[in-house]
């Protein structure tokens, strides 16, 4: 028989794209997911595959230094019976000189980029072809893989939805934010692969960190670090709280991951500027989601930051409200971290599921500046000795907050008030723009016997209580539309759930704070007012606050916090309420005219409405949604806009998918920044 000699060969990028859901990646390479067999076809030249004759052998490869000891480069044989532990190749179809053949990985590969070689032998004489590069992904949809995910619906809105909505605002005042995650967009899966390879574990010792790369844990721990920049590690984001962005991107402008992490590329893996948490969260969401682990962005209100991990965080205000001394400990208005899906191994039975993952750095974890995977469920639990970080992210979800007012000789009085932390934790639901409540899943019922059993295996006591029945009991309403641009009043609610007749004095005060809790200059203050109430009664005492007071002092954030200070003078008793209060932009309409459909110009009119008494100047509408805009579209307005006038434009769109899409947009301007909105818009398919 003369020698088999190979003329060419087709990967079937699409079709196998189709069948492992990565064709959205819209990349000219293959792109697979372990565990599930794909289809190539060799065409040979001169003669066909003869069975008995022939034998054909393939060499897989991944990482700089592949070995079988590793698992990162695997031979096997044309067989057909393969075997679900390893490598394989099945004889599908002959056809000639073509032949198909059927490609399988084991559910436990080492995930990335691999090289592939075909090795034939005839009468001992051989021949070697290189026939092409591969991307091998984590495979929610196999059973056997450590992030199978059994529901259709949430590993297509963990996995495959590109767009998702972030919790921002206030326990009292909710609202999302659109985010593109973008992570099938062009060139993210590139860059993605790119993070690891030059995530420090690789730079040290590139045997084992490729030879690691098949466990999600491992993976979405090098992921919590390389979001951040704070190892010098060349890190994706640069953080930054202090209300000057000027140098950079404002942490509020953004509203997807694509820009971002292009950005990073493009500059050589310098960190881009700036980025919060919601940010960090989005972007380590969508590298999760693009490696194939089902992941989810999620937000804490109230979220502690307790530096000295005694489960308390003291605040000392004095007589009047004001916070008397910096603490390192504070509480953020909300906190956003990923959950990402995988079974955990590793630990004791019972800890798979959803594991957080926070790559906005705080604390250090072995040294680096990570955090998790954490297994909700061991938070839950108070099971604080597990692997990753559980006593950081039980401190956020369950610190006691205790203020102390410092009175005017110095005397140091605890303050009564109730817990408040870890409040409606929350995420987007599956397959609705709406909100799910997750507070379950990491904490009991509050003053249920499993909390108080959670508490003592923590080794927490309680300090703070529920809410008071008797005595005086202190809470701050806001009127309706805290809206910016406006006044708008506050009141101190002092109910007397007594029975008979109380004396007591209260103190208003408000200042803007930023969203890690800093505290800036004061707009707006009460003279102590001293009440009766009769028994059983409620009485209200206002603030006004002025759009002229918090206008040159509310940061970005757009938040004020108002300190409310009771004292009784029957009791002696200090009680202390506290409320953030989100001041909001106006909205962004979004109109979409002509009938939306596949590959055909849509037109979108965009428009906002200046709600302030001083006009907006340079104002810039940014675009994006994926299947919508190819990356960004910048539109910059070249006049100001004047006070309660509308500023409006339309822009051209060719959709490329079909199916439900957002358009986001994000408005910038002097005086007014970070503002959001966005519209789902239905593409119909093309018609055939």
């Amino acid at each position: 028989f003369a020698d088999l000699v190979l003329e060419t060969w087709d990967l079937h990028c699409d079709r196998n794209g189709r069948e492992h859901r990565t064709a959205d990646m819209g990349c000219k390479q293959l792109v697979v997911r372990r565990g599930q067999p794909f289809t190539i076809t060799l065409r040979f030249s001169g003669r066909g595959y003869e069975e008995g004759v022939d034998k054909l052998s393939f060499n897989v490869e991944t990482g700089p230094c592949p070995s079988e000891t590793s698992g990162t480069s695997s031979h096997f044989v044309m067989t057909d019976c393969p075997e679900e532990s390893c490598w394989s190749a099945v004889i599908q179809q002959q056809d000639g000189e073509s032949l198909s053949v059927s490609l399988c990985s084991p559910a436990n590969a080492r995930i990335g980029r691999y090289s592939m070689t075909l090795e034939t032998c005839t009468d001992y004489q051989g021949s070697s072809y290189q026939i092409g590069d591969f991307v091998l992904l984590f495979n929610p949809w196999h059973p056997e893989d450590t992030v199978f995910m059994r529901d259709e619906n949430e590993r297509r809105e963990y996995v495959l939805s590109q767009d998702g909505l972030i919790y921002q605002g206030t326990c009292d005042y909710i609202f999302s934010i659109p985010w593109n995650f973008g992570q099938f967009e062009d060139d993210v899966l590139a860059i993605c692969l790119n993070m690891l390879d030059i995530n420090p574990k690789h730079l040290r010792d590139q045997d084992r960190d490729c030879s690691r790369r098949n466990d999600p844990v491992y993976i979405g721990r090098v992921v919590s670090a390389m979001v951040n920049c704070n190892d010098e590690d060349r890190g994706v984001l640069f953080g930054r709280w202090d209300n000057c962005y000027e140098d950079g991107m404002s942490p509020m402008a953004w509203i997807g991951s694509v820009d971002i992490l292009k950005r990073w590329k493009k500059f050589g893996c310098q960190p881009v500027k700036y980025g919060q948490c919601w940010v960090f969260a989005a972007v380590a969401c969508t590298v999760m989601r693009c490696l194939g682990i089902p992941s989810r962005v999620v937000t804490n209100y109230n979220s502690a930051h307790d530096t000295n991990a005694n489960l308390t965080i003291d605040r000392y205000v004095n007589e009047k409200g004001e916070q008397e001394r910096q603490s390192w400990d504070k509480i953020w208005n909300f906190h956003c971290w990923v959950e990402s899906w995988m079974a955990r191994p590793d630990l004791a039975a019972g800890y798979d599921g959803w594991q957080v993952l926070d790559p906005t750095p705080q604390e250090k974890s072995e040294g680096v500046y990570c955090c998790g995977p954490a297994p909700v469920k061991a938070i839950k639990e108070g099971d604080m000795l597990l692997k990753y970080d559980i006593p950081f992210i039980f401190a956020e979800v369950n610190a006691d907050v205790v203020y102390w007012v410092v009175q005017g000789d110095g005397m140091q009085k605890q303050s009564i008030h109730s817990s408040d932390v870890g409040k409606y934790i929350s995420t987007k639901s599956i397959g609705r723009d709406s909100r799910e409540d997750i507070t379950h899943n990491y904490k009991y019922p509050e003053g249920s016997e499993e909390e108080r059993a959670v508490f003592e295996k923590a080794e927490h006591q309680k300090k703070s209580i529920g809410e008071e029945d008797e005595g005086l009991h202190l809470r701050i309403k806001v009127s309706e539309g805290a809206n910016k641009g406006r006044d708008f009043d506050v009141f101190a609610v002092v109910n007397n759930n007594t029975d008979e007749e109380r004396v007591c004095r209260v103190t208003l005060c408000a200042r803007a704070t930023s969203h890690n809790g800093t505290l800036g200059p004061q707009c707006g203050l009460t003279d102590p007012v001293d009440i009766d109430i009769e028994p059983r009664a409620e009485k209200r005492v206002p603030l006004r606050i002025l759009y002229e007071e918090y206008r040159d002092k509310l940061t970005q954030d757009n938040l004020i916090k108002v300190v409310a200070l009771l004292n009784d003078h029957q009791t002696g008793d200090i009680i202390v309420a506290v409320r953030d209060i989100y001041v909001e932009n106006p909205p962004i309409k979004i109109r979409i005219l002509g009938e939306p459909m596949q590959n055909r110009k849509l037109v979108a009119e965009i428009s906002l409405v200046n709600p302030l008494t001083v006009p907006l100047n340079g104002c810039v509408f940014v675009v994006e949604g994926t299947g919508l805009t190819e990356g960004q579209l910048v539109k910059e307005l070249e006049d100001p806009v004047e006070p309660q006038a509308e500023a409006k434009f339309r822009m051209d769109l060719m959709p490329r998918l079909s199916g439900l899409q957002k358009l986001m947009v994000d408005f910038e301007s002097d005086q007014l920044t970070g503002v959001k909105g966005y519209r789902n818009v239905i593409i119909a398919p093309q018609p055939m």
